[in-house]
């Protein structure tokens, strides 16, 4: 197994073999490559599907194991005292994860014994070829607690070193950290630097016993014991099994965790998929296999499907599966779910967490781990695994590391990717998958702050275009493609319909030109655009600025219909009849079919404003923050006639300048309730019919 995997090294390297390698740098190699090989026969190995659990009772805890000989007495320092109290009263803050640590602490065990075996074919003879197994017995009468493993086990020395000394980098640079992780407030600091999870078990332990046998040649077997006060004693023990075992005997507020049941639901949450089986009084407990380590062709659909309601904790199935691995930046192995039931009211409007769990070599860090993809990504369910990832000692909490901000940036944007490659080879799923979870995806551009992914996210959005029919929808890089190139911008134009949108007075000039226009139907659709800006080297654009802009920079020629004078003179009294309401007023050339339009500088930031504000304050207010721009088109038969009438009846000239500019207002969207053209409009009709 070593020269096979020393083969791949030496390819994946691209040196030949008979160039020597570094010896830590192939130990490294050799052990990670093995890791994955367990993993994988390990649930190859147990079964094809979801495995189930083991009628058949198998334990291998038996009360064989009696201290022999004088024991030892060894002494804590004085400041490792201090640190057994900080670890078993203050670290942790919940108690139940003493039993995670410990059965993280005998996997541990499981897979050095299993490298050795691997990577050494003369170490068999040692090594032995029992079982790699975890065993757990409860006794709820005795408030006792044992869990035992098959695995590399301890030496003397070793056990002094392990179990005899916390904080082996050092004592005092320990408690240095953790005054200053202390007086900062911000234990996170401390993460993972230590390895003092054994000493989680004082939380609720009077006495812990550890017997152990090191899997070398004569080695002896040994018993550790303490009652966590400052002091510790070793002795030799007969019959003890190689392997290590540890016996916990229950404070009487802890008797829980000498329950069966209490123990399943604990191994259930943070040990499932842990990569050894572990029996709890001789019945299997780990029964769900760790889906995210096989290979994706190895996996059916059911499996799939069951995973996914046992992760998710739902009942639906996915629709969109991503398996992902890989090494560079970072060591990831992910399996994410997209589900296929459509997101309820609830989900879309309130903050929900994350429904991704970190893991680190399948053991749980993390439930619903909300700094593993940002929250617009919260409908994904699923796992991601890292073996890179800083952990504190209780392993609850990331650390606020760029590590960790990497891990988020190179998940996101797998996401996206595969998004991407769905929408273009599952054309009509992934439309329906837009249609529920879109909203998400429009969130994501108005909350990330990276442009890169703001635009990557983009590719995702769908609309309506002037240029397909009705019901066919269009993506951004679409549109790009058929940009003519002396064309810098990307428009769009927010209206209810389709229909609407084509009648809108805003759109007729582009129309007239053959601008292909992207339609947005949703109120929110243009401040994703807005908040977007730019498409690569496009400009998202409004065809209600476009047209201010070109207002501005237009001169009003083609007036034959109407003199320069009649124009001055309308404009002169419209100013008189909508003070502090219009802010500037101006002949436009570019209406054709319409009398009259209204502009602002920010068409859907305004918009947005008259949704969420304008009820805070009054009219006059409202119409100062808007600065509306009021521009009539001097060729349309309305404006002519309205020209005459204020001459000749300034009263009805004055109602219809009103209603002309207040419907303009009521189309453009800067007026919320169009109740408000009723009494102006009947006024209008009443003095209208007076004159006939």
């Amino acid at each position: 197994m070593a020269t096979a995997l020393r083969l791949r090294l030496a390819i994946k390297l691209g040196k030949s073999l008979s160039r020597p390698l570094s010896r830590n740098f192939e130990k490294e190699f050799l052990e990670r490559q093995c890791q994955r090989l367990s993993a994988n026969s390990f649930v190859r190995c147990y079964s094809s599907q979801t495995a189930t659990k083991t009628t058949e009772n198998h334990n291998i805890i038996k009360d064989t194991e009696k201290p022999t000989g004088e024991a030892v007495k060894h002494d804590f320092q004085s400041e490792t005292q201090m640190l057994l109290q900080i670890v078993a009263k203050s670290l942790y803050s919940d108690k139940e994860v003493f039993v995670r640590e410990l059965v993280s602490n005998a996997s541990d065990a499981l897979e050095k014994l299993r490298y050795i075996r691997l990577s050494d074919s003369d170490a068999t003879e040692t090594a032995g070829d029992r079982n790699l197994e975890i065993h757990i017995a409860t006794d709820k009468q005795n408030r006792t607690l044992t869990i035992q493993d098959t695995g590399i086990g301890m030496t003397r020395e070793e056990l002094i070193s392990h179990l005899g000394t916390i904080a082996r980098s050092g004592s005092k640079a320990f408690l240095e950290k953790l005054k200053e992780s202390q007086s900062s407030g911000d234990t996170s600091q401390i993460i993972g630097q230590f390895g003092v999870g054994f000493y989680s078990v004082f939380m609720v332990a009077d006495k812990v016993e550890v017997f152990t046998k090191s899997y070398k040649k004569d080695a002896e077997g040994l018993c550790w014991s303490s009652d966590g006060s400052g002091t510790y004693e070793i002795s030799t023990a007969d019959g003890v099994q190689p392997g290590t075992k540890i016996v916990i005997h229950m404070k009487v507020d802890c008797r829980e965790f000498s329950d069966e049941v209490t123990i399943n639901r604990i191994i259930n949450k943070y040990s499932n998929f842990v990569g050894s089986p572990i029996f709890v009084n001789g019945t299997r407990a780990n029964t769900i296999q760790p889906l995210w380590m096989l290979d994706p062709k190895d996996i059916t659909s059911l499996q799939h499907a069951e995973f996914y309601r046992f992760i998710g904790n739902c009942f639906d199935s996915p629709r969109f599966i991503l398996h992902y691995t890989t090494d560079v930046p970072l060591s990831i192995r992910a399996l994410l779910y997209f589900p296929e039931e459509r997101p309820g009211l609830f989900d879309l409007a309130r903050d929900t967490t994350s429904g991704v769990s970190l893991y680190c070599r399948k053991v749980l860090i993390k439930s619903k781990a909300e700094n593993i993809l940002p929250k617009w990504l919260r409908f994904i369910k699923g796992v991601v695994d890292s073996e890179d990832i800083p952990l504190n000692l209780s392993r609850e909490l990331l650390q606020n590391s760029a590590l960790i901000g990497k891990l988020r940036s190179v998940i996101t944007m797998r996401v996206l990717k595969f998004l991407n490659e769905r929408s273009q080879k599952q054309v009509e799923d992934y439309n329906k998958f837009y249609k529920d979870y879109g909203l998400f995806l429009k969130e994501g551009i108005v909350t990330s702050h990276d442009q890169n992914e703001k635009e990557e996210i983009s590719k995702l959005l769908r609309f309506e275009s002037s240029a397909m029919p009705s019901g066919e929808l269009v993506s951004i890089p679409d549109y790009c493609k058929r940009i003519p190139e002396e064309q810098k911008n990307i428009y769009y134009l927010s209206a209810p319909s389709r229909v609407l949108a084509e009648q809108s007075p805003y759109y007729e000039s582009l129309k007239k030109r053959n601008v292909e226009v992207l339609f947005c139907y949703e109120p929110y659709d243009e401040l994703v655009l807005m908040q977007l800006r730019q498409y690569k080297s496009y400009s998202l654009t409004s065809v209600e600025k476009e047209m201010r802009d070109e207002s501005e920079s237009s001169k009003s020629d083609n007036l034959n219909l109407i003199n320069q004078q009649e124009i001055d003179d309308l404009i002169a009294h419209m100013r008189k009849v909508l003070p502090k309401k219009a802010y500037d007023i101006k002949m436009t050339t570019r209406l054709e079919s319409h009398p009259c339009v209204v502009t602002v500088k920010d068409m859907a930031a305004a918009r947005h404003f008259v949704r969420t504000q304008t009820h805070q304050m009054d009219e006059e207010m409202r119409y100062s923050v808007l600065q509306p721009r009021f521009e009539i088109n001097p060729n349309h038969a309305l404006i002519k006639k309205l020209s005459q009438l204020v001459k000749s009846d300034p009263k009805l000239a004055d109602l219809l300048i009103q209603q002309l500019f207040m419907g303009s207002m009521v189309g453009a969207g800067l007026i919320e309730d169009p109740r408000i053209l009723l009494t102006p409009m009947n006024e209008l009709l009443t003095l209208a019919l007076e004159k006939h």
